[in-house]
């Protein structure tokens, strides 16, 4: 599966933190925050968790974060 998220991460200290959070906890492929993105888009490859558990996840790390449409 792949998980494609709108997100608020602005910084490159702040992506380096919630993607190492993301590999440290689950199961994933690639992982990216595009910070040049309007969107901070958050995508991740691989994903082997369900959409609604990724965005908790990264609710919890104190970002905002959304199913990107």
């Amino acid at each position: 599966m792949i998980g494609i998220f709108k997100t608020n991460i602005a910084t490159p200290e702040e992506r380096t933190n919630i993607l190492h959070a993301i590999r440290n906890n689950y199961e994933v492929g690639q992982c990216h925050v595009d910070l040049e993105d309007c969107d901070k888009v958050l995508r991740i490859v691989n994903m082997s968790v369900e959409e609604d558990e990724m965005i908790r996840f990264v609710k919890q790390q104190g970002f905002n974060c959304e199913i990107l449409d």
